[in-house]
């Protein structure tokens, strides 16, 4: 595969196309989502479709999706060639079930904070999340009863 220089974006070009820091391009770098081509003189250099890779893990970040959740929808996709509609839909696909499952955790948020807020016990001994001798730390770290894997 022959690459023309239009391909190929400095870090520094990478960066300013998507409205990343250079060294949050070098840490999705060193978790394998995006890969560096090396110039002669050693410098990081990546293909104009790593534009859309890097857009999409900021998407996915301000969804609320973790570098994890985003590496594991990028292990499907095709090495040394650009994406195709058809793998970004797969992706889109894996993501949507990670989105729908944040998104059900937020409405149960939002109904223990309504069901808090709005109670008007104004009394700890019988409020729902009140956590007497903390009991619910023998069970792990966290707020227990207001997130599900809390």
């Amino acid at each position: 595969m022959t690459l023309k220089h239009s391909d190929i974006l400095t870090i520094g070009e990478l960066a300013a196309r998507t409205g990343v820091a250079v060294s949050a391009l070098r840490y999705y770098e060193e978790r394998g989502l995006v890969r560096s081509l090396r110039s002669a003189g050693r410098h990081r250099r990546f293909l104009r479709s790593d534009i859309r890779r890097v857009s999409f893990i900021r998407i996915a970040q301000s969804l609320g999706l973790t570098i994890e959740d985003v590496a594991r929808a990028f292990a499907s996709l095709p090495e040394g060639r650009t994406p195709t509609a058809a793998d970004w839909h797969q992706i889109s696909h894996e993501i949507r079930s990670v989105l729908d499952r944040k998104i059900a955790q937020l409405e149960q948020m939002r109904e223990t904070l309504d069901g808090c807020i709005g109670c008007g016990c104004l009394s700890l001994k019988r409020c729902a999340l009140y956590n007497p001798g903390d009991q619910a730390g023998k069970t792990g770290t966290g707020p227990r009863f207001a997130l599900p894997d809390g």
